[in-house]
């Protein structure tokens, strides 16, 4: 559901662009020149608030928060190991939920990638390769593969946890480190 901001911004945008086709047309009718570029300017305005709102959506879907794995930090247990006797782990594949969209990767990133012998996860008949704290593969069928295996297999990185954009990430930075330090 749309917040109540978004619902305004939404409403403000739309009664701009209304207004600016209305000085358009009058301008149009009387031969004004300066109709015309009010209407030229709430267009504009209009402009920026979309471009606003679309860099904001945008910013908030591009990088999505660092979690840890559950090898990182110290007495966290993964899912499995919580789960009680019995209890089956449920993986968001098996609630009905499509798969995840394919990342994007960088062609930098991925010269990187095929240098990598990082582990992610993969499940047989599905496209996608995950990090290993990715919460959309089925624990139950998904198996360990260097990413570079992974690859060479015909698997594709997860939109959702961004196995490339991390792996890459993380190994520049040592390189980045060591070479300002000399």
């Amino acid at each position: 559901m749309p917040k109540p901001a978004d619902r305004l911004d939404v409403l403000v945008t739309v009664g701009l662009l209304l207004a600016a086709v209305g000085l358009l047309i009058t301008a149009l009718g009387t031969g004004h020149a300066g109709l015309a570029w009010g209407s030229v300017a709430l267009s504009a305005l209009a402009a920026a608030l979309i471009l606003r709102r679309w860099r904001r959506s945008w910013v908030q879907h591009q990088d999505p928060p660092e979690v840890p794995s559950p090898e990182a930090v110290p007495g966290w247990a993964s899912a499995e190991q919580d789960a009680q006797p019995g209890e089956a782990h449920l993986g968001e594949a098996q609630l009905g939920e499509t798969e995840p969209a394919e990342e994007d990767t960088d062609a930098a990133d991925l010269l990187v990638i095929y240098e990598l012998m990082d582990e992610v996860l993969v499940v047989d008949e599905h496209p996608r390769y995950h990090l290993p704290r990715c919460r959309w593969p089925d624990r139950a069928r998904a198996e360990r593969l260097p990413v570079r295996e992974a690859r060479e297999l015909g698997f594709t990185p997860c939109g959702r946890c961004r196995p490339d954009t991390t792996l890459a990430r993380k190994h520049r930075l040592p390189r980045t480190t060591t070479a300002g330090s000399s």
